[in-house]
């Protein structure tokens, strides 16, 4: 996702701590304090380990959400179901729950928290929302210009602006992304579903690029359609389209990776609504089906497991799953028609075939990348308002099971299954694993989210201001920044001549052109004299750095982590260089 940090020209050429303690604030807060109501149940929690009154260690007990959704077979939903109604198993082997979280038609009706209890992170806007952080939903519209064609696009909007209006609820934001070979923002998150809608108009009038990949597919199928057909010069033809259409959808799929790193670090539930006409699984595989049938013997087929992208699409499903974003992918195309069977090829059924194979390829994915993340494809209709009603019945009923893992951290990929005890004959949606992120990546996610989604959260009172700005011989700017802490939110470590507090530090920046530099972390061991602390608490404490950015919009993005007190904030900071 990233790109390198030269492609942004940023660096960190220096770090400065001012030590004068007339510029630094430090604010006694005893260990005991420090971790008082830690022990609650939250998405990350931390345990103090006390060796004779020190903390001696600390261990990251994380709980992993499991959104989960309980249906018949017919699809009615199953509702009044408890915690001992579920098993959870994590590689086959079973964990407990311990934190339960149920949601019907809107309502919460377990494992809630009044509103006036909840801190409501600044990015989440004006008004507070009925839900935790753990529990509030991003949406992330995303229209896949690359494979769609205008008319169906245009079509699935008239459903999907319905579908916001009477979905999204107080606490949902909603988010619009498309892909025109590149990822565009076409409106950053927001809780008014109406800003999207219109946005959805804008969308209407630029191009779709499905047109060009149909027509170059049907002239290969006319092409084997005449009498006299070159064997050699057809085949390098439709190797030539596969090869292409694979590239393509690569860049597709890395696209839909960016996105879902993008959105890692972002708290609560993620849910994509993908808008394709299909992404084929197999490239040119259709193509490859017809040259046998008018070629037979000659071993064709198996030439198209070259351009087999399945596991390319495991790779996509395993990070959405290990970052809690569930895709509901919705095929505009609709109702498909037959193109290639006509009454020269009319014999055994074969034209039929191969757009059978055609639209199999392109559904198959769509199916893939929703069911193994706990969402679910729309496909083979020309009306979506069902299954759009549907997807919205996920986001206003639902179970959510936490769990906590003994191990925290390895980094591994865990398979989640979760079963309804004593019932036969229900169908239990979810997503199928987690990674066992260590929490430097967790940190690492979360000024990301800060960085491209405006995700702050502050409970340590963090802030960044320009102190200098000055142009370079090459046209680049050194822009001096100052990160700002109170150090009386800080815990504090009693030592025998000195209190110390111990801070890591993530920075990372974008330009205007999209360049993101790499994710830094700065680890700081922050020594009070134990004479000075209590003056220290009424002062900031102040860390420089100076990078080297281009003219123009950019932002500056900062984490912290309060070791000792297992506190962590995020903010970003705009920066007009050069203006």
């Amino acid at each position: 996702m990233t790109q390198p940090a030269t492609a942004l020209l940023m660096k960190f050429r220096r770090v400065s701590v001012l030590a004068a303690f007339a510029a630094l604030v430090f604010a006694m807060v005893s260990f005991q304090t420090a971790a008082k109501g830690k022990k609650g149940k939250k998405d990350d929690d931390t345990a103090l380990t006390m060796v004779d009154g020190i903390a001696s260690d600390i261990v990251d007990v994380r709980v992993v959400n499991i959104d989960t959704y309980v249906t018949d077979k017919k699809g009615n939903r199953i509702t009044g179901l408890e915690a001992s109604d579920f098993e959870v198993l994590q590689d086959g082997q079973p964990l407990p729950i311990t934190n339960f979280y149920v949601v019907e038609e809107g309502e919460v009706l377990a494992g809630g928290l009044d509103v006036e209890t909840i801190e409501v992170p600044e990015y989440q806007l004006d008004e507070p929302s009925p839900v935790p952080e753990s529990q509030q939903l991003s949406l992330v519209v995303y229209v896949d210009n690359y494979n769609l064609h205008p008319f169906s696009r245009n079509r699935s909007f008239r459903f999907i602006r319905t579908f916001l209006r009477e979905n999204v609820r107080r606490g949902d934001r909603v988010m619009l992304m498309s892909y025109d070979r590149e990822l565009h923002e076409r409106q950053p998150f927001t809780r008014d579903s109406e800003i999207i809608s219109a946005a959805l108009y804008d969308l209407e009038d630029i191009s779709a690029h499905a047109l060009h990949r149909d027509s170059d597919r049907r002239d290969l199928l006319q092409a084997m359609n005449e009498e006299r057909v070159d064997f050699l010069s057809l085949r390098s033809r439709i190797q030539t389209y596969a090869e292409n259409q694979f590239n393509d959808l690569s860049f597709s799929l890395r696209a839909l990776s960016d996105l879902v790193e993008q959105l890692a670090g972002l708290p609560g539930r993620k849910a994509v609504l993908y808008i394709s006409d299909g992404l084929a699984l197999r490239a040119g595989e259709d193509l490859y089906h017809a040259l046998d049938q008018k070629f037979p013997q000659n071993g064709l087929i198996l030439e198209s497991f070259r351009y087999d992208l399945t596991r390319d699409f495991q790779r996509l499903t395993t990070k959405a799953n290990s970052n809690r974003v569930s895709f509901y992918a919705l095929d505009a195309e609709g109702l498909r028609t037959y193109q290639y069977y006509d009454a020269r090829n009319a014999t055994a059924g074969g034209g039929t075939f191969v757009d059978q194979t055609h639209f199999r390829n392109l559904q198959s994915s769509l199916q893939l990348l929703a069911e193994e993340t706990g969402g679910f494809a729309m496909i083979n209709t020309n009306d979506f308002t069902r299954h759009l009603a549907r997807m919205g019945d996920d986001f206003k009923s639902y179970y959510s099971l936490g769990v906590s893992p003994a191990t925290n951290g390895t980094g591994r990929y865990r398979r989640l299954e979760v079963r309804v005890k004593g019932r036969k004959g229900l169908v239990v949606r979810h997503r199928e694993g987690y990674r066992d992120k260590a929490m430097s990546t967790r940190m690492n996610d979360s000024t990301l989210a800060a960085l491209f989604h405006g995700y702050r959260k502050n409970p340590l009172g963090l802030s960044v201001e320009v102190q200098s700005m000055a142009r370079r011989e090459d046209g680049n700017y050194d822009v001096a920044l100052a990160i700002k802490l109170p150090i009386g939110s800080l815990a504090l470590l009693p030592q025998s001549e000195f209190h110390r507090g111990k801070v890591l530090f993530y920075i990372a920046a974008r330009d205007s052109d999209g360049g993101v530099s790499e994710v830094q972390s700065v680890p700081l061991d922050i020594d009070i004299p134990v004479a000075q602390v209590e003056e220290a608490a009424k002062q900031f404490y102040r860390y420089e750095i100076s990078l080297m950015m281009r003219a123009g919009n950019q932002m500056v993005a900062v984490g912290m982590r309060d070791e000792i007190g297992a506190e962590t904030s995020f903010v970003a900071h705009g920066v007009t260089v050069g203006g």
